[in-house]
């Protein structure tokens, strides 16, 4: 296999690996038309005044948009679902927010 990008990851194409300077994990989300994206994974978090439930932050390494999807580790399996409540979302968001704010801030 040969390793165009020079990175030493073993790929067989060009890409950018600003995720890796940045310290970001990644995961591949699997889209409603099963096309996959790669994503930075932000970070996992709890919303205050949310019980038994987790959130992840997720950002598409060809994107600047931040994903917010509910967590859950079931097994060694990782399930994401769509936040579908506007009123949670805003929550989620407003956490997030705050949780970034104060990682810019130190």
């Amino acid at each position: 296999m040969s390793d165009k990008c020079g990175c030493g990851c073993g790929c067989d194409h060009e890409h950018d690996h600003e995720h890796e300077e940045m310290g970001l994990e990644t995961m591949f989300l699997t889209l409603d038309d099963d096309t996959e994206l790669e994503c930075g994974i932000l970070g996992v978090f709890e919303v205050e005044g949310v019980e038994d439930k987790q959130f992840i932050a997720l950002m598409p390494l060809e994107d600047e948009t931040v994903l917010l999807y509910e967590y859950k580790e079931v097994g060694e399996e990782i399930e994401l679902e769509v936040i579908e409540e506007d009123e949670l979302f805003d929550k989620v968001s407003a956490a997030f927010n705050d949780l970034f704010e104060d990682e810019d801030e130190e």
